[in-house]
């Protein structure tokens, strides 16, 4: 029998799993070329505005294959519900029997977005962070902050003295980010910036979460040793970052070089002809090469996240696999 999870079990199970590993050997694998992963299905919708991406494969010889339905509705705060929707199904990759329905409403989504952006933190945001900037208010600008807590706190060796982060958020709504900046007071000395300029300004390492089809950075507000990881681009149509940032970066990664050629930041400064498309490295393949990483603190690095399929496998099967644990206890 099919087994239904619900988001209550689902978030009490992500309770025991390490994402940012999950997703850094996620993606190893990918680029190791050992991963099945179609092109995105999309749905793009105008009234209201929204869009639907279907996204699948699975990691060769592994235990299941995964196809998960993730949309994003913009207006849905104004109905009182979650702008990200969703779910995930699971099926046994020897037999084809759908072995789970994960009813995740997009929080597996938005939690494997957060933790792919910890993950290039890790190995490409400079050494000494002067400030997080968050450009965006929503459910995924307090996400990658909260990866980037559990980053940084891991990584803090007197865990008596935790240090509050200087983090500057900026949002088209005043409003939201107030009350963004009230959520995550205790973790973060949060302020509010009065543009994406001033985000740039006071901050090294700056994470884009909006849907904005326009871009908000420009290559004039980046300061030298900046590391920006963009996630909000995820449709040939959305631009969060003046491609010349794409231009003057040291070094520019993708989650999948193949979903760069139809989507994502990549994908506009290509068009743009700021960039070569040959300039992008693939994220897996950095993280197996060290020479490919930041190398110090003056470069300006980019990590254009457009998500992949591999990041659903892996937290499907890790919450499935949560999820028989707790049953043979």
């Amino acid at each position: 029998m099919t087994t239904i999870i619900p988001l209550s079990q689902i978030k009490q199970s992500l309770t025991s799993v390490n994402l940012i590993d999950a997703m850094e050997k996620g993606f190893i694998q990918f680029s190791l070329g050992n991963c099945v992963v179609p092109p995105v299905g999309e749905l793009l919708f105008d009234e209201p505005k929204g869009d639907t991406h279907i996204k699948y494969g699975y990691i060769k010889k592994d235990n299941y294959y995964v196809i998960k339905i993730a949309s994003g509705f913009y207006d849905n705060p104004q109905l009182g519900l979650a702008s990200s929707q969703g779910l995930m199904l699971l099926f046994n990759q020897k037999t084809g029997v759908p072995e789970a329905i994960l009813l995740d409403e997009g929080y597996l989504t938005d939690m494997r977005t957060a933790a792919a952006g910890a993950l290039v933190a890790k190995y490409f945001a400079p050494r000494q962070i002067k400030g997080i900037g968050i450009i965006g208010t929503g459910i995924q600008a307090e996400q990658q902050l909260m990866q980037l807590h559990a980053l940084y706190e891991s990584q803090t060796a007197d865990s008596k003295k935790p240090i509050k982060q200087a983090v500057w958020l900026w949002g088209r709504n005043c409003d939201n980010a107030e009350i963004l900046a009230g959520k995550l007071s205790q973790y973060f000395d949060c302020n509010i910036a009065q543009s994406p300029a001033q985000v740039a300004a006071n901050c090294n390492l700056i994470v884009t979460t909006t849907p904005s089809e326009s871009a908000l950075l420009q290559a004039s507000d980046i300061q030298p040793g900046t590391h920006i990881t963009a996630v909000g681009s995820d449709t040939e149509h959305k631009q969060e970052l003046d491609s010349q940032i794409l231009a003057l970066a040291d070094i520019v990664i993708s989650d999948s070089i193949a979903q760069s050629k139809s989507r994502g930041e990549i994908y506009r400064a290509v068009c743009a002809k700021a960039i070569d498309a040959r300039k992008p490295v693939e994220l897996g393949t950095a993280l197996t090469n060290a020479s490919l990483q930041r190398q110090n603190d003056q470069q300006i690095t980019i990590a254009d996240l457009t998500g992949v399929a591999v990041q659903d496998i892996m937290i499907a099967s890790a919450v499935y696999q949560h999820h028989l644990s707790n049953q043979q206890a």
